[in-house]
């Protein structure tokens, strides 16, 4: 199905309904997201001005008032020190201010530890499973909450089977991104494979503007 054929087929069908949107953050991409912006411009993501930024986005897609396109759920998922280790390394309290930020927006946490492996001297940090996880649920809720919109924040070339996935439940697929150079870079492959793909470095030059909504000062 083109991706064309598919939006249309979603807009006759949601006519005079409530549009529902389900956003999945894939949460390493997200802090590289947050790293480069405070490393360039001494700036964050705002949250809440982000979702906003998804709503008038999205009712402009499906040519519906702005009051009509709900987030009806959204998902973090990111792997993170036990305590302990959190703590020796400083991280909790800006673990916990984060997480504040994640719970004023209605967003569902999901965490797996993290484990270092010392090898030769170095040591690795291995985030494992996290991102079959991400796909997973993202998958099942697609099913069970009969999204008509999900919003992936990830750059993963590892999520273009999830997105051909959610397509086949005639979801529509937008792949949101935002390029920080090589840590935050997207994925030709998702690119390629989703609905529609808003990568937010192109849309903040085209309106300066959006920067000041969907970022904040750190």
């Amino acid at each position: 199905m083109w991706k064309h054929d598919l939006i249309t087929e979603k807009s006759v069908q949601m006519t005079n309904d409530l549009i529902s949107v389900g956003v999945f953050i894939d949460g390493g991409y997200y802090a590289k997201i947050n790293e480069g912006l405070e490393d360039k411009m001494n700036l964050r993501i705002n949250l809440r001005g982000l979702f906003k930024y998804i709503r008038e986005y999205i009712s402009g897609e499906y040519a519906v008032d702005m009051a009509d396109c709900h987030i009806t759920e959204a998902h973090y998922y990111r792997g993170r020190y036990r305590v302990g280790d959190a703590n020796q390394k400083h991280l909790l309290y800006k673990e916990r201010a984060f997480e504040d930020t994640l719970i004023e927006n209605d967003v569902i946490f999901h965490y797996k530890h993290l484990r270092e492996v010392r090898k030769n001297g170095d040591t690795t940090v291995i985030e494992k499973g996290v991102d079959v996880w991400f796909a997973l649920e993202t998958y099942e809720l697609a099913q069970f909450r009969d999204f008509d919109t999900v919003i992936l924040i990830t750059g993963d070339a590892d999520h273009e089977m999830l997105i051909k996935k959610l397509k086949a439940l005639k979801v529509n697929v937008i792949l949101l991104t935002w390029n920080m150079g090589a840590t935050s870079s997207t994925s030709p492959f998702l690119e390629e494979e989703a609905c529609t793909h808003i990568e937010l470095n192109e849309k903040v030059a085209e309106d300066a503007s959006l920067l000041s909504k969907i970022t904040q000062t750190v």
